[in-house]
């Protein structure tokens, strides 16, 4: 008697676990940026309209930018944004930032590149600046005498690292995009 409530309470308690795990993955794969939710609507029409604004070539493969423009016909509304994609053999990463998301970028990147040891008196570093996407531009120092290296992170992907020159290549086509997008949004 003892042994078949014992069952039943063992096959309860693992299909609790089973369902609870699934839950769980599906929030990991929720939609962050708010282009991407918009561009989820069902029960209308969405029209993704994008255009190339051009790449760099690095050692891990080459990263493109990309201009966004969503629409939704029902209603007439209009969302912009980027998105970021690493072609790289056998993988294709890509990163979507929302418009209200370019300027802080920028910015962010501006001060990743000029970036010195006197912003810590510890000797070592690793600042950072992350889109809502998880998309991340690193600034990393294990020593003082040591160079400041420069990486592009997508989400857990392993580092790619940037020269300075490759940093400011790909802070100007974040530039460029969001000035297409400025024009895009007075027209």
């Amino acid at each position: 008697m003892i042994m078949p409530k014992f069952r039943l309470i063992l096959i309860a308690a693992c299909c609790t676990l089973a369902f609870g795990s699934r839950a769980q993955d599906s929030t990991t794969n929720a939609l962050k940026t708010e282009i991407e939710n918009f561009e989820a609507q069902t029960g209308t029409v969405i029209v993704k309209g994008f255009g190339e604004t051009g790449s760099l070539t690095t050692g891990a493969g080459v990263i493109s930018v990309r201009c966004k423009e969503s629409i939704d016909v029902g209603h007439g509304i209009k969302q912009y944004g980027i998105a970021i994609e690493l072609e790289a053999s056998p993988r294709r990463e890509f990163f979507i930032v929302d418009y209200d998301e370019l300027d802080s970028l920028i910015s962010g990147i501006d001060y990743l590149a000029k970036i010195t040891y006197s912003v810590t008196s510890l000797p070592a570093f690793d600042a950072s600046f992350t889109t809502r996407s998880g998309l991340r531009i690193v600034a990393y120092s294990a020593v003082r005498q040591g160079g400041i290296h420069t990486y592009l992170q997508f989400g857990d992907a392993p580092r790619i690292s940037l020269a300075s020159d490759q940093l400011a290549e790909f802070q100007t086509l974040i530039a460029q995009a969001k000035s297409s997008l400025d024009f895009l949004k007075n027209k």
